[in-house]
């Protein structure tokens, strides 16, 4: 009850920056936009009555058939009101979303992990490459329309004496496709 009454007054506070504003069983879910992340986080993490002081997570989900293909999300907890904030924000494939590591810090390394995975670009960030993949690979991979075995395969040379990159080759021998059997 009391986490609902919270909710409505930060949408109250908050209502040129976010949209559909909930209090579930124990946290809060809600949506802004882009041009509006910065400012609605920095009245998350210093107004009183909030004090989201921790980002413990962004992560992103890809949905193809959208306009704004990637949705963001920000995990925030309040420490001080032992409370839960997600806070989603829908981007297109184009589009960019500004970095947030002078607010919190320890988004460098979520928001470079989505770059590399996702390919959604942070304006501003200090130290935006890749974490995760090699410095020379192609495409972001956890992209619905990335292909399972991706673009290359790694394998040992043994007369280089060294790690090779080569096309991925799917051998189709062995298959036997007989379209009167389900």
């Amino acid at each position: 009850m009391l986490l609902s009454k919270y909710s409505d007054q930060l949408q109250r506070i908050l209502s040129n920056s976010l949209k559909d504003t909930k209090a579930t069983k124990y946290e809060i879910v809600s949506t802004t936009t882009p041009e509006k992340l910065f400012d609605v986080l920095f009245f998350l993490k210093n107004s009183t009555y909030s004090q989201f002081t921790l980002l413990t997570d962004i992560t992103a989900y890809d949905r193809p058939e959208c306009p704004e293909r990637f949705t963001l999300v920000y995990n925030l907890l309040s420490v001080k009101y032992n409370t839960r904030l997600f806070l989603s924000l829908s981007v297109d494939e184009l589009g960019s979303v500004p970095s947030v590591t002078s607010l919190y810090p320890s988004s460098n390394w979520m928001e470079r992990e989505v770059w590399d995975l996702f390919g959604i670009f942070f304006s501003d960030h200090p130290d935006l490459r890749r974490i995760l993949t090699d410095y020379g690979f192609e495409g972001h991979p956890l992209r619905k329309d990335f292909p399972l075995t991706g673009y290359v395969e790694v394998l040992y040379d043994t007369n280089k004496k060294k790690v090779a990159y080569e096309s991925v080759e799917l051998a189709q021998e062995y298959r036997d496709f007989r379209f009167s059997s389900p």
